[in-house]
């Protein structure tokens, strides 16, 4: 048909009309995958691997492993191929994911609530070294993890920690990851309300079932009735926080929608008091609506920030009751603001029952399984039989009896696990960086290790409570955007005009008081060689410019960009 000017479409080119699919949510009737991991796991759930990993590829080798299954599946269990060595971080985001991975995976040990017995400690530390190389880090998450795993040897891994109590059931992958809580909850003498029955009932009751084992990404809870806001609540998808309501009594305040990475967003309130009893079916309900609601398009917004920021709390919470819950929740309270700036537990502190737990702090998070079985004696030789892990990368033995704890102090002074540490040695933690992970691009750990050590020495009578957190990538493992000195690992150009590891840097970010993401100065990196000079150089103008109590957080919001460079 000739085109005339009733009918211009007769000579327009044909357009290819394409459905719209929206985000992939659910809930909206969207149900089919829009990017490889939505297939994948549309395909099989991440929690039938296991029969496959021990019927099969641990006894057929590495070579035997289903990409799907190598990249994909096998975090739901707890296993990531690790970095192969030799590759710089320059082909960090070039080469395929084939030519990055070793042949050896990082195995994660869930440690809910960061709760473990000395029994359990022992076995770790057992497994590490007859099966890991003796590699063990402690994370920000309260878990451990082990390195150098065989295929071969998963399974009886397995069989070891089940023996004990403990699991790597979804400690990766696209579920409801370890739940976090205060590492001495039902045994602080200033303890708001304890959650740890909470915990427990969570996992009993969804932990590897597959109501929940399909999510759009990864979801991080916290539970904590400690007034020292210990568990980094702001930037978790759901955290419940201890608070005394003034007609209820004490439970938990609700919040949403936290977490870091490369959009970080701090979590919101949705205005709720929960009682104990009720946090189980909460969480469901949150992890319920990020389930059926959350972006799946697009694995960049598939976190439940971004649905919590889009809606906000009004409609998320209205979502909760009607859709889920099916009842309202109660308003209540916010929580105070922390009791102390300081939220590890570092140190000596007297129990609810008299006796006292002892806080130390492993460099950086990096121990080894030969320690961590000393740590079980030293536990049981002075009395406890419970350890405990942190949100800080610390450690705690509880039940000491007060006869006991200098002893343990001295015992764990030898084995470099000082309670008494400096700002420096308590503030630092680092992420797994290039020795391991496959999207690091700097080293991480034992830079770390070399910047305490360098600050104790430059600045040995610094006492201020500064955290300084060492990122290998972008990604945020080591939370820097909330650090009063946050490092973000990249190449940079060094004097000479060489690519060398390097770090942009991040100032002034706080949890707790006055939450917030630290400020970056136009153009400021440093390369690795440098950081402990410039380190040294701001904390100096700090002590120099700074207020009668005045935090470095408060400061560096205000200082000019001069005295930060």
């Amino acid at each position: 048909m000739a085109a005339t000017p009733q009918n211009p479409a007769a000579s327009a080119p044909r357009r290819k009309v394409s459905r719209h699919r929206g985000e992939g949510q659910w809930a909206m009737g969207h149900f089919t995958p829009l990017n490889g991991n939505e297939q994948f796991k549309k395909d099989d759930d991440g929690l039938n691997v296991r029969t496959r990993i021990e019927t099969i590829y641990s006894k057929r080798g590495f070579d035997s492993i289903d990409p799907n299954d190598l990249r994909g599946r096998m975090r739901w269990w707890g296993l990531y191929t690790q970095r192969k060595p030799g590759i710089d971080g320059g082909k960090t985001a070039i080469l395929e994911p084939e030519e990055l991975d070793d042949k050896y995976f990082m195995l994660r040990v869930r440690i809910d609530g960061g709760r473990l017995t000395t029994q359990q400690l022992r076995v770790i530390g057992e497994i590490s070294q007859e099966f890991a190389r003796g590699s063990a880090d402690v994370t920000d998450r309260q878990n451990i993890q082990l390195h150098w795993i065989r295929i071969e040897d998963v399974p009886e891994i397995w069989q070891r920690l089940e023996a004990v109590g403990l699991s790597t059931t979804e400690a990766c992958g696209d579920t409801p990851r370890v739940v976090i809580g205060s590492p001495v909850a039902g045994i602080a003498e200033d303890e708001i309300i304890d959650g740890s029955w909470a915990i427990d009932e969570i996992n009993k009751r969804y932990i590897g079932s597959k109501e929940f084992s399909n999510l759009p990404r990864k979801f991080k809870s916290a539970i904590s009735g400690s007034p020292l806001l210990d568990v980094v609540h702001e930037i978790n998808d759901i955290a419940f926080v201890g608070v005394e309501h003034p007609e209820h009594g004490p439970g938990f305040d609700l919040w949403v929608g936290g977490g870091l990475s490369t959009n970080p967003k701090i979590g919101v309130r949705l205005g709720a008091w929960v009682p104990l009893a009720e946090v189980p079916d909460v969480w469901a309900g949150v992890i319920g609506i990020f389930r059926d609601y959350g972006y799946r398009r697009l694995r960049t917004r598939a976190r439940l920030k971004f649905l919590v920021a889009d809606w906000g709390a009004e409609k998320f919470r209205q979502i909760l009751e009607d859709e889920y819950l099916q009842r309202k929740l109660v308003d209540g309270p916010a929580p105070a603001e922390p009791v102390s700036r300081w939220r590890d537990h570092v140190g000596v502190h007297r129990q609810q029952d008299g006796n006292f737990y002892v806080g130390f702090a492993p460099r950086v998070g990096r121990v080894d399984g030969a320690t961590l079985a000393k740590i079980a004696d030293l536990a049981e030789a002075h009395g406890s039989g419970r350890v405990r892990t942190t949100v800080e990368q610390k450690m705690i033995v509880l039940d000491v009896t007060e006869d006991q704890v200098e002893s343990l102090v001295e015992a764990l002074e030898a084995l470099d696990l000082t309670a008494r540490p400096s700002s420096f040695r308590r503030g630092t933690m680092a992420c797994t960086g290039i020795e391991y992970c496959k999207l690091a691009i700097v080293e991480t750990k034992q830079r770390g290790s070399t910047l305490i050590d360098e600050l104790e020495r430059r600045l040995p009578e610094f006492d201020e409570p500064l955290t300084i957190n060492i990122n290998g990538c972008p990604n945020a493992c080591a939370r820097i955007q909330v650090a009063d000195i946050g490092l973000k690992g990249q190449l940079v150009l060094n004097d000479a005009g060489e690519q060398v590891e390097g770090f942009q840097v991040h100032l002034g970010g706080a949890l707790g008081l006055e939450a917030g993401f630290g400020r970056k100065v136009r153009g400021l990196k440093v390369t690795s060689e440098e950081l402990p000079d410039y380190v040294e150089r701001v904390l100096r103008r700090f002590q120099a410019e700074r207020e009668d109590g005045e935090r470095f957080a408060a400061w560096a919001a205000r200082a000019g960009e001069e005295a930060l460079s």
